[in-house]
């Protein structure tokens, strides 16, 4: 299982894929402002982000998203992507204290929540691929909702990104069962 570091920058990898909502035409990174409660909610924020900040995490965020809806088709170009990715941040490993050991953390060499988000990111997301196996992310198998997801369960068999979508898909095949056939 991923450690507490990696299952963060995970959660922030899906939940940055899912300020981009595809089916219903919505982005909800669409100001400075939302960039700033988004970053609250993820990454200690000292200075106030920038239109440069916003225009540079959605094309993080373009980046971890197209990795998660390729990596169960596309594992090697999912690797390329991460890899460009890290690259492209400079990020360095650095070891750090974790109670009486050692956890090893990548950090960018430059400064910004851009580089950050990135390296947290995909860091997460290359985790996952080492550790659990590129079908355990994904793209909710709903038609009408096309949210990303990481599978980080025990039996990774997840394909829905809430209980909510699979709760509407099993109505939907149930009453599709019981309907009388023409």
């Amino acid at each position: 299982m991923l450690d507490a570091y990696h299952q963060r920058g995970v959660d922030l990898a899906v939940d940055l894929a899912n300020t981009l909502r595809p089916v219903k035409g919505e982005d909800l990174l669409d100001s400075v402002d939302a960039l700033r409660v988004f970053l609250e909610e993820h990454l200690p924020t000292d200075e106030a982000p920038t239109a440069d900040d916003l225009d540079a995490v959605r094309a993080v965020r373009a980046t971890v998203r197209e990795a998660l809806e390729r990596a169960a088709d596309e594992p090697g170009e999912v690797a390329r992507l991460v890899n460009d990715g890290l690259r492209e941040c400079r990020a360095v490993p650095q070891l750090r204290p974790d109670g009486d050991g050692w956890r090893l953390e990548t950090a960018p060499e430059r400064r910004g929540y851009a580089p950050t988000v990135a390296v947290r990111t995909l860091d997460g997301l290359a985790a996952v691929l080492v550790e659990l196996g590129p079908d355990r992310l994904g793209v909710c198998s709903s038609p009408t909702c096309r949210a990303t997801f990481a599978d980080l369960s025990r039996n990774g068999s997840k394909q829905y990104c809430s209980r909510g979508c699979a709760h509407r898909a099993s109505v939907a095949a149930y009453r599709d069962r019981r309907r009388p056939s023409s």
